[in-house]
């Protein structure tokens, strides 16, 4: 298995290597979002940025506070936090045994999140992870569990492929465009469905940022 830190090494070195004069790492890197998109927080991004280690973290520990951290990142269109109920049932888990994860009640259900070997979730935890995975990716990608590293690492990978079109002078296609051209192609009544979401969304954001 390739060593997560030396991974994330060499996609720093690859960044610095195609900033243009005059521009740093700093500016080409927002921590608040890379914290957003990894689950790493900012005081950890920036550490790791600096070419610092991680302070140690049990896994059950990290994957709770990912957890927390995509229902405050994720949410609905609306612009409420997807509920415990929700997220259980769509893996056929009650609310209550993620909420008592999540809330660390650990000596209700302590047989039942053993970190397994190597500090992998397994049993248990690695069904709820898989699910809460799939309930927001839309699959299980091992993005609760992974190091800081490891996420760090793939949240830069957005970064470096801008840096490359760039580089090569070819307009930069974000997956998300990509998914617009997509989502653009469906039947009208289909494109409605995605047109009143992105709308919904647009909406929120303005709330956030004061322009409402």
């Amino acid at each position: 298995m390739r060593d997560p830190r030396r991974a994330l090494a060499e996609t720093l070195s690859q960044i610095d290597a195609l900033l243009g004069e005059g521009v740093s790492r700093e500016d080409a890197l927002s921590v608040p979002e890379l914290s957003a998109e990894s689950g790493v927080p900012q005081d950890v991004v920036k550490a790791l940025l600096d070419g610092q280690e991680a302070p140690p973290e049990d896994i059950t520990d990290r994957i709770i506070s990912r957890i927390v951290h995509l229902r405050e990142t994720r949410r609905r269109p609306d612009g409420s936090q997807h509920s415990y109920e929700e997220i259980a049932l769509s893996f056929g888990a009650s609310r209550a045994s993620l909420k008592t994860l999540v809330s660390r009640q650990r000596k209700a259900a302590a047989a039942d999140l053993d970190p397994g070997p190597r500090g992998r979730a397994s049993g248990p935890l690695a069904s709820t992870t898989a699910g809460v995975e799939k309930f927001f990716f839309g699959e299980p990608s091992g993005w609760l569990s992974a190091e800081p590293e490891s996420a760090l690492n793939d949240a830069l990978q957005g970064v470096l492929a801008k840096l490359r079109a760039a580089a090569r002078g070819e307009p930069y296609t974000a997956p998300r465009e990509s998914a617009m051209r997509t989502a653009a192609a469906l039947p009208d009544d289909k494109w409605e469905l995605v047109q009143g979401l992105i709308e919904a969304l647009e909406k929120q954001v303005r709330r956030e940022r004061g322009f409402d």
